[in-house]
């Protein structure tokens, strides 16, 4: 795996051994930054669900001020680490471990990435439900149908690239993303 583009592009990335994250496909992550790029710049991002941290490490790639890593399974929080140190990139993160929810539900940004596992359905309304503010982006399952409303968020996009998905939510229509 590989950064897309930004300050970082071409640099390799470490991952997890065996079925245990289910990285972000290159081109989906290429896709989302390409409709985040207005955005990205001087963001607050968070990375819920992050896995081996390649979205939230692409957000700073490409010029995100601060990226808020949360993942839950240890072995994956070393490799969001060890990427992070590699890159020269660990005064712009902070990484938590444990469950998303409970980060989502203090932790305030302009851009909230989510991807829980894909089996994990109920995690999708119990985290969309908990965020109020900001522009939200669920990666999901192109099998599974979210919501066009979790509590303050409102979809305005669907983007769809093979079996994944990804739901842009924000709190109206009629606000900016951020």
């Amino acid at each position: 795996m590989r950064v897309i583009g930004g300050e970082y592009r071409s640099r390799r990335l470490k991952t997890l051994p065996g079925l245990a994250t289910r990285p972000t496909p290159d081109r989906l992550r290429e896709t989302l930054f390409n409709v985040l790029a207005p955005n990205i710049v001087d963001s607050v991002f968070i990375d819920a669900y992050a896995g081996t941290g390649a979205v939230g490490i692409e957000a700073l790639s490409r010029g995100a001020r601060r990226c808020v890593f949360v993942e839950k399974n240890r072995a994956a929080v070393d490799v969001i680490r060890a990427n992070l140190e590699s890159l020269g990139a660990v005064g712009r993160a902070e990484v938590f471990t444990g469950k998303a929810l409970a980060v989502l539900e203090r932790v305030s940004a302009g851009i909230i990435f989510m991807d829980p596992p894909y089996e994990m359905e109920k995690e999708y309304e119990a985290a969309l439900s908990a965020i109020t503010n900001g522009l939200v982006i669920a990666q999901h399952s192109s099998r599974l149908e979210l919501l066009p409303e979790y509590g303050a968020l409102h979809r305005y996009r669907i983007l769809k690239q093979g079996d994944n998905s990804l739901s842009f939510y924000r709190r109206s229509v009629d606000q900016p993303f951020a």
